[in-house]
């Protein structure tokens, strides 16, 4: 025979632009889409699938009941499920977090169907981490929770115990979803509004490029242009000393208006939101849900940034903070938009305090009394009820 050689698998090529452009269009979509599941959910989603290949091993090591054969096939469809939907190929534009949550919804439906389908004596083990799950999302004055320890002092089980402790789990495990949902609808209000503004802010910039006399980012220190005198106009990019005397066109008393005036103080306005995007990370905490709070709060400073500078210098141009009517130089009024581009953390601290308050509901109660914050969820544990 002749000497059996082991061979390492050749690595596939990528398909060549040119000569395969719909192979090379579909091969780089499918890398796309890899690479969007592993950003900041690839841990949870394997948690979900590792839950998964659990309750698959205790279906089949667990005895059934007898007549409840039924839900064994109504178990093992719901896990079907579960896996399907770890794909992300159905529905692909909605978030990665959505998916992992509906999976976790059949995880959770494919568990209590097993806790149903097995004898009590099995399901007794399971009883403290079942209570445990209860206490987190449940008021302590609440008759399902109540009822719950009570079936758990008393050390016993039978099937309507165990019917008892299941209806409490659901209520808790619904809970959990609600927090989710809520923190999966932030993100997504968050995200449409970034968005938005970042458009906004595009446009300003364009349509400042196109006409850039109309409103003018341009300050005049000294002689306004109602006298004969020489005076100097001072842009975010130029300055002019203007000899001639003042015209009913604006073309002509800011001949040192620039196109990419706008564009200049946005750009300025962006990098001293990014600054203070990374100084206000500093307060909020990280997360276990799957939902990208802290990146979509930091993104949501950038186009607010820019928008304030300009919004700003405008309302210095207008008169309106006495005092600061005129700059003096070009070096002064991008000085003036990085404030301004700073200041938009006066408005959007309260979007950062609400993204905290909304992550905190989801890590489950931080003290011994639920009553003080409420019925919460804890992301981590939700995976594992």
């Amino acid at each position: 025979m002749p000497d059996e050689q082991t061979h390492e698998q050749p690595t596939k090529a990528r398909p060549s632009l040119i000569r395969h452009p719909v192979r090379w269009w579909a091969d780089w979509k499918r890398r796309c889409h890899d690479r969007r599941l592993e950003v900041g959910s690839w841990e949870l989603r394997e948690v979900v699938r590792s839950d998964i290949y659990e309750l698959e091993a205790l279906l089949e090591s667990k005895p059934i009941l007898p007549g409840k054969e039924a839900l064994a096939v109504k178990i093992r469809e719901e896990l079907g499920e579960a896996s399907e939907k770890l794909g992300h190929h159905e529905h692909p534009g909605h978030l990665v977090g959505s998916h992992l949550t509906v999976a976790q919804i059949h995880v959770n439906t494919a568990r209590a169907l097993l806790l149903q389908a097995i004898p009590p004596d099995e399901v007794l083990p399971l009883l403290p981490g079942l209570v445990g799950v209860i206490r987190e999302q449940l008021r302590e004055d609440d008759p399902r929770r109540v009822h719950s320890e009570k079936i758990l002092h008393d050390g016993t089980l039978d099937e309507s115990k165990v019917q008892t402790i299941l209806d409490a789990v659901g209520v808790s495990q619904l809970e959990a979803l609600r927090e989710h949902l809520r923190v999966g609808s932030f993100v997504r209000i968050v995200q449409v509004v970034t968005a938005g503004l970042a458009a906004l802010a595009v446009t300003v910039g364009v349509l400042t490029a196109i006409w850039p006399w109309l409103v003018p980012l341009c300050f005049i220190p000294q002689n306004p242009p109602d006298s004969k005198k020489p005076y100097r106009v001072v842009c975010p990019v130029y300055s002019e000393l203007v000899t001639s005397g003042p015209s009913f066109l604006p073309s002509e008393n800011y001949t040192a208006v620039a196109q990419a005036d706008y564009a200049v103080v946005e750009v300025a306005g962006v990098l001293a939101a990014s600054i203070s995007a990374t100084s206000a990370l500093r307060r909020i905490n990280g997360t276990a849900t799957p939902y990208p709070v802290p990146v979509s709060l930091a993104l949501l400073k950038l186009p607010t940034g820019a928008l304030t500078a300009v919004l700003g210098l405008l309302v210095m141009r207008g008169g309106f903070i006495p005092g600061l009517s005129a700059l003096d130089s070009t070096a002064q009024i991008i000085a003036w938009a990085l404030v301004f581009g700073y200041s938009q953390q006066l408005f959007t601290k309260f979007v950062d305090q609400q993204g905290q308050v909304i992550l905190d509901a989801v890590r489950g109660p931080l003290s011994g009394d639920p009553k003080a914050r409420g019925t919460t969820a804890s992301g981590v544990d939700m995976a594992h009820t």
